[in-house]
């Protein structure tokens, strides 16, 4: 980007998925132009564009998971499939006209904060520029985790991540091996299932799963939200207000999550009546502890002559047999893992460096913490979208980006109101307040009472992934920015000299 080497606009944006293109969106209605959005790969999309395995499709109502100001009458199904949620944010990135300002293939490798001048200094595979105010938008499911298995560099079929997935592997009539229970493998293992000689499921601990009502959106329904737009806003408000109601049991009272428990043993009994097998598919923890897992085929798949269930995770890789925990073998010619992401440990954490010169990463060595899940302390005019304690285990991700949204609006309508070359830097105190308020919540929830370990949980056992309320109560905590809890940052006399002499030049 030779001509760009140098060059400045107000507001970096990191990342394309629903964060970042909702950003650039909020950006424009609030009158700012100047700004670019980095993207690392060459299109738009983030997980539902790196996501594209078998049966992917989305856990969260259609009309529930699309921007509030961005609309779509013409959803096929209940619950989308990757290639329509996909289509759908080409579309907003269209409309919006947002393109211009999209770099693609500019992988952000550093960004150091520049007190002097108080900017970001951005480096990425396609140059540098820099930056008034930045906002990280990768969110946490767009680095996948494979775990260090003994032996796996030596084994000589194909093995990928599920988000990682390989198109030009044909796994048709081979043994194949599906390493994780997550939602990915849910979805998975029933695509795969028919097509394979044999598959076996490595399985650490199994997820409670319940059927998912899905169906096709008649064209009448679409017709009716085309014509009366009320009709969609009517259906989306239902679709929030059922899961608003719903946040209690998860966060203060786990134990009337008793009935939907039993309402997912008896999705299971229907589907699985080999004693042995249901056994090894009942989970040992309370129903929400890890996130629920919405399918109508995954059992039936699982009941297969064909599919083995490994009540153990995989432990070495001899080869072409894989061993497991409990010493039980396989003999595979793929594997996929559906192992989950880097989200309590987001490698971008590891490429900004704050006010006092240590990484992010190093900040959030004890646990991430954000204040209202946006800003960290000596990060000044840095905020993240899907930042710590802001994700949902029964609700829409759209939601909280939306929230986080207005928050990242009245920031940049506050550095206007402060006026001059300014930033904001959360206060430790604040930041500590927030998160302390944020843990005691915490401490009551099913996913820290469940007895189950899930990814919700960072190294030290400390949930800083989930929001321990409403998607009401997060939208009130982040509908304005409260000056008290940020110190003010102004330029050296030096450096504003500088600005005005250039801006008379300039006239």
């Amino acid at each position: 980007m030779g001509e760009r080497e140098h060059e400045h606009v107000r507001v970096a944006v990191v990342g394309s998925g629903f964060g970042g293109l909702g950003a650039a969106v909020r950006l424009r209605r609030e009158g700012v132009t100047d700004f670019v959005v980095l993207e690392r790969a060459s299109s738009v999309g983030g997980t539902w564009r790196d996501n594209s395995y078998p049966g992917c499709r989305c856990d969260v109502p259609s009309h529930l998971y699309s921007f509030s100001f961005a609309p779509n009458p013409d959803w096929p199904r209940a619950f989308s499939g990757q290639e329509h949620i996909r289509a759908y944010l080409e579309h907003v990135t269209d409309v919006f006209r947002l393109r211009p300002h999209i770099r693609f293939d500019s992988e952000v490798k550093r960004m150091s904060w520049n007190a002097e001048r108080l900017c970001w200094d951005i480096e990425t595979s396609s140059g540098s520029l820099s930056a008034d105010l930045v906002v990280s938008a990768t969110g946490p499911l767009s680095d996948p985790k494979i775990p260090d298995i003994p032996g796996l560099d030596s084994f000589p079929g194909e093995a990928f991540h599920s988000a990682r997935w390989d198109h030009d592997c044909d796994l048709r009539g081979k043994r194949v091996a599906m390493v994780g229970t997550g939602a990915s493998a849910a979805q998975i293992v029933p695509a795969i299932q028919p097509e394979v000689s044999h598959l076996t499921l490595f399985q650490r601990t199994p997820p409670w799963v319940m059927p998912r009502v899905d169906r096709n959106i008649s064209d009448a329904e679409r017709w009716l939200h085309r014509q009366l737009p009320f009709t969609s806003q009517l259906r989306r408000g239902l679709l929030w207000g059922i899961r608003e109601l719903q946040v209690q049991a998860f966060t203060k009272h786990p134990k009337q999550l008793g009935l939907v428990e039993e309402l997912a043993r008896r999705n299971m009994a229907r589907s699985v009546k080999d004693p042995a097998l249901r056994a090894k598919l009942t989970p040992d923890y309370r129903i929400g502890c890890k996130r629920i897992l919405l399918s109508s085929d995954y059992y039936p798949a699982l009941a297969q002559p064909n599919v083995d269930v490994v009540a153990s995770g995989l432990a070495e890789v001899r080869g072409s047999t894989l061993v497991a925990a409990d010493g039980s073998e396989a003999e595979v010619d793929a594997i996929v893992f559906g192992t989950g992401f880097h989200v309590t440990d987001m490698p971008i954490a590891e490429r900004v460096v704050g006010a006092d010169g240590r990484t992010l990463a190093e900040t959030w060595k004890g646990g991430m913490e954000a204040l209202r899940g946006a800003s960290a302390a000596g990060f000044p005019n840095w905020m993240t979208i899907i930042g710590p304690n802001t994700g949902l285990g029964n609700s829409s991700m759209i939601l909280m980006i939306e929230s986080q949204l207005n928050y990242l609006a009245d920031y940049v309508r506050q550095l206007d109101v402060l006026g001059g070359r300014v930033a904001l830097d959360a206060r430790p105190d604040a930041v500590r307040s927030w998160n302390h308020r944020v843990q005691e919540r915490m401490k009551r929830t099913v996913w820290n009472t469940g007895g189950c370990t899930s990814w919700y949980l960072d190294a030290s056992g400390r949930n800083t992934t989930i929001w321990p309320g409403t998607t009401g109560e997060f939208r009130r905590a982040t509908r304005r920015v409260d000056l008290a809890e940020y110190d003010v940052l102004r330029a050296p006399a030096a450096v504003k000299g500088i600005a005005q002499e250039k801006a008379g030049v300039e006239a």
